[in-house]
């Protein structure tokens, strides 16, 4: 794992993002900071980071299938995901372990291929079966004291592009991502 920054990562935290083959992501509070924004006419807006939109796509390039399960429905995310060509988006999932298992049947993966990345109580149920549970910066401490790892980071300010960086260089992934730029 030569890419610098996740020089630091815990070894035990590194052998579980190489076995990563899906990543799901909550959205409110993870890949948006959380906020519920309503204009006049009622309709919701939400603000993602494009650092994070680029770390999923990453992602998918090198073969690791990126997901969204979130307990809202909300048609930004239905944007944004279709923007980023994410295939799997379970919106107004109440049991997000029900619906990450079912998810993972349809794939072919163990639970310990898969990381999932949260920041409040409704994601502990499905970070707990995950081979790589991830809470962000700004997760509930009950979320952080459960997770393998934690984001430097604040959902919706790059924390996703983090758990993306990680997962690339736990693989040996990360320099090729960077030199296809160069």
């Amino acid at each position: 794992m030569a890419y610098t920054h996740y020089s630091e990562i815990p070894a035990d935290v590194a052998e579980r993002a190489a076995r990563v083959r899906l990543v799901v992501f909550d959205v409110d509070g993870t890949l948006t900071d959380g906020r519920l924004w309503y204009g006049e006419d009622g309709r919701e807006t939400k603000v993602f980071h494009v650092h994070d939109g680029l770390g999923l796509k990453a992602l998918q390039r090198n073969g690791v299938t990126v997901g969204i399960i979130t307990a809202r429905i909300s048609h930004p995310v239905a944007l944004r995901a279709e923007e980023l060509g994410i295939a799997n988006v379970y919106q107004g999932q109440k049991d997000k372990r029900a619906c990450l298992t079912g998810l993972l049947e349809a794939l072919g993966l163990a639970p310990e291929q898969a990381a999932f990345v949260g920041d409040d109580l409704p994601d502990l149920p499905a970070m707990g079966i995950c081979g790589l549970a991830v809470a962000t910066a700004n997760a509930h401490p009950w979320v952080a004291e459960r997770a393998h790892w934690r984001t430097r980071l604040i959902g919706g300010y790059g924390a996703a592009r983090e758990v993306a960086d990680l997962i690339l260089a736990a693989q040996g992934k990360a320099e090729a991502e960077r030199d296809r730029w160069l």
